[in-house]
């Protein structure tokens, strides 16, 4: 179970350490205590145009003026079935407001949570997925659409465009023989505001040029900078801190939020190493730090106002 919960989690072959691995996530499971989430009084704030509350790892809550985005919901207290929550999610289900679209990036457990999706339709309008996603999600009230790269879904002014990512899509191993793709990133645009989410990616250097390209204007861009041990494992799927930031100035977006760190035992990250990293690497570029908020989970920031 361990070695399969790896997998999924990481997108690696389970080859650094899965003992390592179930060791560190049944302590988090039998931790008698989880920290408390920092708590945004108002989901959905009137004075604001563009406004990101971070939930936990990729989930987080997007509000562009009217118009409320979730992406990656996972509100479960573990992901695999092994790997538990560090941090409780930043807002409960209760507390959601209306969501017009939500977004999965790839079907991995800690991306694509079943649960969570049955938790959340009652509120939800719109799912969008990857090419093949929709082979993984049934039954549920709302709407699911599947996007291609490139590919751009549209609600009057909402429009949300898959946009390429390295990374893997399969959810058990075996099923990357039939959805070798099953994983992308989005663009969201509404009424002049522009947000990438990154999802979960290592770092490519022709996709993020090729998005630049097509969109040369982004207010802000939510991008993973862990897991990042180890590296030799992790960069084939997985941005780490100092990537992210390069990924930053290639996508040239006015803002950035770290995600995907922090959030569950997915690698063999202590707790704080990820942090750590991004300080150094802010240290060694210091004139993005202006650019660079890095959120505590259940944090809101208010990024545009009316």
């Amino acid at each position: 179970m361990a070695g399969v919960a790896l997998v999924a989690l990481t997108g690696c072959v389970p080859g650094f350490g899965a003992a390592r691995f179930a060791q560190r996530s049944l302590r988090a499971l039998v931790s008698p205590a989880r920290p408390a989430p920092m708590h945004a009084a108002q989901p959905f704030r009137r004075d604001a145009r563009l406004a990101v509350t971070w939930i936990g790892h990729a989930t987080a809550l997007i509000q562009m003026d009217d118009v409320v985005i979730l992406t990656d919901p996972v509100f479960t207290e573990r992901v695999g079935g092994l790997s538990a929550r560090l941090v409780e999610p930043g807002l409960r289900v209760a507390e959601l407001p209306p969501i017009d679209v939500a977004l999965v990036s790839h079907m991995h457990f800690d991306h694509l949570s079943f649960d969570s999706l049955r938790r959340i339709a009652s509120r939800t309008r719109t799912l969008l997925l990857p090419a093949g996603g929709g082979d993984y999600v049934h039954a549920y009230s709302f709407d699911e659409v599947e996007l291609a790269p490139w590919q751009r879904w549209t609600r009057g002014d909402l429009k949300v465009t898959a946009v390429p990512v390295k990374h893997v899509g399969w959810r058990f191993g075996i099923d990357a023989l039939w959805h070798p793709h099953t994983f992308t990133g989005y663009v969201i645009q509404h009424r002049g505001l522009t947000v990438y989410f990154g999802g979960d990616s290592a770092l490519d250097l022709v996709d993020l040029r090729a998005v630049h390209a097509r969109f040369p204007k982004i207010d802000l861009a939510l991008l993973p900078i862990g897991p990042i041990a180890p590296r030799h494992f992790m960069a084939h799927t997985h941005m780490d801190p100092a990537e992210a930031l390069r990924a930053l100035r290639i996508l040239d977006a006015a803002r950035m939020v770290p995600i995907h760190y922090g959030t569950f035992v997915n690698s063999g990250d202590e707790p704080g190493d990820v942090v750590r990293a991004l300080r150094a690497a802010l240290d060694a570029q210091p004139d993005l730090r202006g650019r660079v908020t890095r959120l505590q989970i259940g944090e809101q920031r208010v990024f545009m106002g009316r």
